[in-house]
């Protein structure tokens, strides 16, 4: 669900703040109060079009933020982590889009920068917006696919077609990459049988580079190391004046100062510990030191064998695990090329096969979904009598198509609003309350199968009234039962329903022009839908608001 969402600087929402509740959230207003800023904005951080005209004058920034609470959160991650973003955590998904008077912007997610085409993708992912917007998914024949397989349960008949249908792309790709001409055929295994001979007579090893380098560095500097560790030993065991030496000479002192200094007793004994740790130290460094040799063919072969890995890296990958499997890669590449007739043989029989499942099982889902399609449009139809539309028809045409991954048939919804008009695809509607209220039949049908989790419904009670307006309240009610439900609506007959209520008033401040949004309860409730019923705040008014509200309620 959407918890909140923020406006700042946009138009004359200067900082404005609505938080949501699960339900059906209803926002009011007088004309031009600032209730459609709120869907403009949200459309704004869905990726809609940024219009630096809209920035509230004499600021340099408009900002939009909202924070979703997703009880399930795999689509949303999966399309976070492909665009390389971190996951939402416990749920938790914040947005913010940032629009500038200079034409730059901004798009975090959850804090870490993002693109807008992240934005639309998780839009489609998280919220249905309808009404005079583009955000309308029923308006893709993809979607419109999605809800009739939803609609029919055609979910294991779409698989098994998928699975199917994935096998038949991986081996016409494999095919294809057989397919090519002699000189093209001759180039690229003469390129392959050189790298599979480079790689191969190199043998690289897991971790020898690294022993090669150290042994290197070590024989480059064998002379510096042999004189440093001459020095060294020289002034530990080997010169007249070496440390072993001058703590060799203080033992006769110390013995003799020990008999008349108790506390020096031990200092002797002290002194001979540290003369054959010299000692031990001296020889060690001896030993080391000979124990290298000044080798230039070694040193030599060091150098070209380090250039070899060099070499190796630089054309086949940066680690020895990348060249090794490349080397794999090239062998398998250079065997199917060698066998190239006998292996197109095997893929062609093989797609034989394929295609010939591939069609019984497109067949299957056709069947469903033809059944499926037939069920759909006698429930939306009955639905859009109820929501105001007698005498209106919706039918779902499915047609053969080219075979892709959602199957091989084509979608598209189709309505005809009154009695002896043709009808005319979705798509082609150009009436917004006409589009959101066959979208409100839809997913009255279909609620307990859509995975969007938020909808938003702005003008669809255009023309609307009376009892009509009741019967577009209750279809809400119902679908948020669901759904999260955020309409904007000047009907009380819808308003009343609601679970909960927000009202956006234009108050006027130093000159400047501001919205607020604020919720309203009890008494200040049955005012605004006094208000929105044209009595003001008349008694007469007042009781008929409160008696619609506790209709409603009772009614749910």
């Amino acid at each position: 669900m959407l918890k909140s969402l923020r406006v700042r600087n946009l138009a004359v929402a200067e900082n404005v703040l609505v938080e949501f509740e699960p339900g059906l959230n209803v926002v009011t207003g007088e004309t031009g109060a600032g209730k459609s800023l709120l869907v403009g904005a949200l459309a704004l951080l869905l990726g809609d079009r940024a219009d630096r005209t809209l920035i509230r004058a004499g600021e340099d920034q408009c900002v939009v933020e909202g924070v979703f609470d997703l009880a399930k959160a795999g689509g949303v991650d999966s399309i976070l982590a492909a665009f390389g973003l971190p996951t939402a955590e416990e749920g938790r998904l914040v947005l913010r889009r940032i629009v500038r008077v200079n034409g730059t912007g901004a798009v975090y997610v959850n804090d870490s920068p993002a693109t807008v085409q992240a934005l639309r993708q998780l839009g489609d992912e998280l919220v249905d917006l309808h009404g005079p917007h583009d955000h309308q998914s029923l308006f893709r024949t993809s979607a419109q696919m999605e809800i009739l397989d939803a609609f029919g349960e055609c979910a294991p008949e779409r698989a098994a077609w998928a699975e199917t249908f994935g096998r038949i792309a991986a081996l016409q790709r494999r095919r294809s990459e057989l397919t090519m001409d002699e000189a093209a055929l001759a180039r690229e295994m003469d390129l392959l049988e050189d790298t599979v001979r480079e790689i191969a007579e190199a043998a690289p090893e897991e971790g020898e580079e690294e022993r090669i380098r150290t042994e290197h560095e070590v024989a480059g500097s064998a002379q510096r190391i042999l004189e440093l560790a001459g020095q060294a030993a020289s002034l530990l065991t080997e010169s007249e004046s070496c440390a072993f030496s001058a703590l060799a000479s203080a033992q006769r002192p110390l013995e003799e100062l020990g008999r008349l200094l108790p506390a020096a007793a031990e200092w002797r004994a002290e002194a001979a510990r540290l003369a054959s740790a010299v000692q031990e130290l001296g020889m060690a460094i001896a030993r080391e030191a000979g124990s290298i040799e000044v080798d230039p063919a070694r040193l030599e072969w060091l150098d070209r064998r380090l250039g070899v890995y060099q070499r190796l890296r630089r054309k086949y990958g940066g680690t020895v695990a990348e060249i090794l499997a490349t080397l794999e890669s090239s062998r398998q590449r250079l065997e199917d090329l060698r066998s190239r007739a006998a292996r197109l043989a095997e893929i062609d029989a093989e797609l034989e096969g394929l295609r010939a499942e591939l069609h019984r099982r497109g067949e299957a889902l056709r069947v469903r979904r033809t059944a499926a399609a037939v069920e759909l449009a006698e429930a939306v139809t009955g639905e859009l009598e109820f929501l105001g539309f007698p005498g209106s028809a919706f039918r779902v045409d499915l047609e053969p198509a080219e075979p892709q991954a959602d199957g091989m048939d084509r979608v598209d919804f189709m309505f005809a609003p009154n009695v002896g008009e043709a009808m005319r695809p979705l798509r082609l509607i150009a009436s917004s309350g006409e589009i959101s209220r066959v979208m409100l039949a839809i997913k009255a049908v279909v609620a307990a199968h859509d995975r969007i989790p938020v909808l938003v419904f702005d003008e669809i009670d255009a023309n609307l009234g009376g009892e009509m307006g009741h019967a577009v309240g209750r279809e809400l009610a119902g679908v948020a039962e669901m759904h999260q439900v955020i309409c904007i609506t000047h009907l009380p007959q819808v308003a009343v329903h609601g679970d909960a209520h927000r009202v956006a008033r234009k108050t006027v401040r130093d000159g400047r022009t501001y919205t607020e949004v604020a919720p309203v309860e009890g008494d200040e409730r049955i005012e605004e839908l006094a208000r929105m019923l044209g009595g003001g705040d008349s008694r007469a008014a007042l009781a008929h608001a409160a008696e619609m509200l506790r209709r409603a309620r009772h009614g749910r």
